[in-house]
């Protein structure tokens, strides 16, 4: 036990100092949420990786990987990937159109107006809060599962370390440790991958699970589109948009982002599949990473407890400094001491509620769907004849397209409600379908039929 508290609290101190290392010293409130114009294609790109990958990626992947199989499994990575790949496109034309910008919500306010703006950094903020509250909870689940220590004191470990540095640093502290952290995981995966491979036992599953390949590509485009909707709300990711240095910089970055976060996912889904192949037991409910770690030696569950910390520290110091980037953006006239003060105070119920324990997969997906809902028309503000009367309308039709699935199998609109609200954290295809087919064609069909005539 005093083995793993000195890793934890060596790992957690590291990444401090190099967050507080990176703080500029002559930055403003612009620069400590934006590092405007700052970060090269390399720094973007692993910053990308580190950002988007989380506790998650240690249960999600792997579980995906064993129980669906190796086409969910792509779909997966892909989610994770294609938003990097969004921006990468769409990244230059938005720096052009709104060259000092801030946030996802300032974007919307831009092409639409406040009320799309609030609308927007809503969905943005509960997207974000439910990341956050699940990144805790998972680095505390994960260090009860691998040690005799209390996982509590991993949530408020990592709570209060990138708080120091996201409240004193800002944007810049993150990126700095992100750098390294990307780094990090990938050896620290390898190395898991390298020594616990060996070690599975020396005999094939009787039937490894795997569903029809239909049932594989309804979940492998579920996960597509739940995954890609969300994090384009992510406003760590937007801040980034803005910290490059150069179009090409942001382009390049994006795609390196992209790529590694594939490799990443499928390595990571691999090794579940690999230990469901072996027979393993794979526990209940199934965790097929951690079942791998079983037959390996015991110092390698502390290397994947400081992979664990490494996940959930680069993923939660962006959240953080992405609230407190939307909170500038929606609060004007908030001063540099008053941003880091809110940061800190966004913290306190984030993590009471990781403390209980609770599953938040449920509030995960019902935000996942609010933001497939509006993500096409907030992204066709790019569009010449897109209008704010297209907008709006796209964004009702989103919601109506989310439950109408629900509706038409049932003929209840309360139950088609319910079905969208995932009611058993069950992740299906359909609501996210059709909040996404409707947003985007009643958004476009308006546009065309009634097209703009003023500037937005």
């Amino acid at each position: 036990m005093i083995l793993t508290s000195v890793a934890i609290a060596a790992a957690l101190l590291v990444f401090t100092w190099l967050g507080l290392r990176a703080r500029a010293t002559d930055g403003g409130l612009d620069d400590y949420v934006t590092a405007r114009n700052s970060q090269g294609s390399r720094a973007l790109g692993l910053s990308f990786l580190a950002s988007g990958m989380g506790g998650w990626i240690l249960f999600a992947p792997p579980e995906v990987g064993a129980l669906v199989g190796p086409v969910a499994l792509a779909g997966y990575a892909i989610g994770a990937a294609l938003p990097f790949l969004v921006f990468a496109a769409c990244g230059p034309a938005i720096r052009r159109h709104l060259p000092e910008g801030r946030s996802i919500g300032e974007f919307a306010d831009a092409c639409y107006g406040p009320r799309m703006r609030r609308w927007v950094a809503l969905i943005s903020v509960f997207y974000m809060l439910c990341f956050l509250t699940a990144e805790l909870t998972a680095v505390g689940a994960i260090t009860a599962l691998l040690t005799d220590l209390d996982g509590n004191i991993a949530v408020l470990g990592v709570a209060l370390a990138t708080l120091t540095y996201t409240a004193w640093g800002g944007l810049r502290a993150s990126l700095a440790t992100d750098r390294w952290q990307a780094l990090l995981l990938i050896a620290l995966i390898a190395l898991v991958a390298a020594v616990a491979l060996p070690q599975l036992p020396d005999r094939p599953a009787t039937a490894m699970a795997s569903a029809p390949l239909g049932d594989a590509l309804a979940v492998a485009l579920t996960l597509v589109i739940a995954v890609t909707a969300a994090n384009l709300f992510h406003q760590g990711y937007w801040q980034r948009l803005w910290a490059a240095s150069s179009d090409r910089a942001l382009g390049r970055g994006a795609v390196l982002g992209g790529i590694t976060t594939v490799l990443v996912v499928a390595l990571v889904g691999g090794l579940g599949i690999a230990a469901a192949a072996s027979g393993a037991d794979l526990g209940s409910p199934p965790i097929p990473f951690f079942a791998m770690l079983g037959q390996a030696p015991g110092w390698l569950s502390l290397a994947a407890l400081v992979l664990a910390l490494t996940l959930v520290a680069s993923s939660v110091d962006t959240l953080q400094n992405g609230l407190a980037s939307l909170a500038v953006t929606e609060k004007r006239g908030l001063s540099l001491s008053g941003a880091r003060w809110l940061t800190v105070g966004l913290m306190v119920p984030v993590v009471i509620v990781a403390l209980q324990g609770y599953s938040v997969l449920r509030l995960f997906l019902i935000a996942d769907l609010l933001c497939a809902t509006v993500v096409v028309p907030v992204l066709l503000g790019l569009w010449s004849r897109m209008t704010i009367e297209a907008a709006v309308w796209g964004a009702v039709a989103g919601l109506i397209g989310a439950i109408l699935p629900g509706w038409i199998d049932t003929g209840s609109a309360m139950r088609g409600l319910h079905a969208a609200s995932f009611p058993g954290g069950v992740p299906t295809l359909a609501p996210f379908l059709g909040s996404l087919l409707a947003s985007a064609g009643i958004s476009v069909a308006v546009s065309l039929l009634r097209p703009r005539t003023t500037t937005a």
